[in-house]
């Protein structure tokens, strides 16, 4: 249905920057953005409808390039235990941390792990949220991943939002490999991968590199396994420490290196030349009270692709708003609002490898975009929670929640 929405400002978010168009207008058909320009430009045409959007500043769908919604249990008494002063190698050694995680999601069915996947979603899309990512990692073994795989490609086909799905089988070593990294490594490329990646649940796969984890070794055999089936390639690199995982990502054109607190300049260097994407995760940043910034003027400077992410996981980082990750961003990063919005539209599309069709406000593209009654784009950054009002539109469809 071919559709002019008009009185409306826009920031496009074409190259990262606003691109405000004052008094603008869009065209859309058939899910695409067919114009869009001031309003004073519009050419007469058939239009199958107007919609008027009231003074609105629209902006790009929010993408969400960083989640792990789909999980089992509840790991709120951990954070309790905790503040209480309890240690997290205690918690551990009491069966807590990922490894009840692991129990309960393994325990749970696939449409219970839909059900409760499905609320946390539908909070993020009431955040204005038209694209996620969804990782798996909490299943490490074949049935499991493939339940919460399952999971994120039936939550794209019942909910209006499209989701990625991305292989975390390397997240964590599971109790029935202890000891065994490197044949568990082995597992995930001789069985796991092959055939998840057959029956289509597979868009990217992603690995854990740490030293509480894997190894930069033991990722790049996962990497190139991956490489052997034309999936794409992420990681979580320099949470915690460095082992210039960013750069090996970068070796491998990885689509994005996420987390990053810890990485040098010449991972930055690194990440430039292969164009992958920094996905900061400022929800875990603040959830674990950490203190080690990432290296902004570096990345900056060398001219990375900076993304923002909510990181929803029970354990880290149990962010229900992707809104709020954007004034995290600000405040904790010391990222202008301008750069946090690019980081959860453009930015993060290209962190997906949907950099093409999804993220920016331009002809051609993808018609997801947030009608927001705000006075100005930086508003998006600087209230904390409560749901704005706003109008959500996807494939050119207005939808509601």
């Amino acid at each position: 249905m071919r559709t002019v929405w008009q009185h409306c400002h826009v920031a496009t978010m074409a190259e990262g920057r606003y691109a405000a168009i004052e008094d603008a207008a869009i065209v859309t058909d058939g899910g695409l953005i067919e114009w869009i320009g001031p309003r004073a430009e519009l050419a007469s045409g058939d239009a199958a409808r107007t919609v008027d959007l009231a003074g609105a500043w629209v902006t790009p769908g929010l993408i969400d390039c960083h989640t792990h919604a789909v999980f089992g249990g509840n790991r709120s008494g951990e954070f309790e235990q905790r503040l209480q002063g309890v240690s997290y190698a205690e918690i551990a050694a009491q069966g807590g941390g990922i490894a009840s995680t692991v129990r309960a999601t393994r325990a749970a069915s696939e449409d219970q792990l839909f059900a409760s996947a499905r609320q946390r979603v539908q909070a993020l899309m009431r955040d204005g949220v038209t694209t996620l990512e969804i990782k798996s990692g909490y299943g490490l073994d074949l049935a499991n991943e493939r339940k919460m795989l399952r999971v994120a490609r039936r939550l794209a086909d019942e909910l209006p939002v499209a989701v990625r799905a991305t292989c975390l089988a390397a997240h964590a070593l599971p109790p029935e490999y202890a000891g065994r990294a490197d044949d568990y490594i082995a597992h995930i490329c001789d069985e796991m991968l092959p055939a998840l990646a057959a029956e289509g649940l597979v868009d990217a796969v992603d690995a854990f590199c740490e030293h509480l984890a894997f190894s930069p070794a033991q990722v790049e055999r996962l990497f190139i396994k991956a490489r052997e089936l034309g999936l794409p390639v992420k990681l979580h690199a320099e949470q915690l420490s460095s082992l210039h995982g960013s750069s090996l990502a970068a070796r491998y054109q990885a689509l994005s290196a996420d987390h990053l607190e810890f990485m040098t300049e010449e991972d930055a260097i690194a990440m430039a030349k292969a164009g992958t994407v920094a996905v900061l995760l400022p929800g875990a940043f603040y959830f674990l009270r950490e203190t080690q910034l990432p290296p902004m003027d570096a990345l900056r400077r060398h001219g990375v692709k900076i993304a923002l992410a909510s990181d929803l996981n029970p354990g880290t980082s149990p962010g229900l708003s992707l809104r709020l990750m954007l004034n995290m961003g600000c405040t904790c990063f010391r990222m202008t609002p301008e750069e946090a919005l690019a980081g959860v539209t453009v930015h993060a599309a290209t962190a997906l490898g949907l950099g093409a069709s999804h993220g920016s406000l331009e002809v051609g593209k993808v018609a997801d975009f947030v009608a927001w009654q705000i006075e100005r784009p930086a508003d998006l950054a600087y209230w904390l929670g409560g749901d704005l009002p706003k109008r959500v539109v996807r494939k050119g469809l207005e939808i509601t929640h």
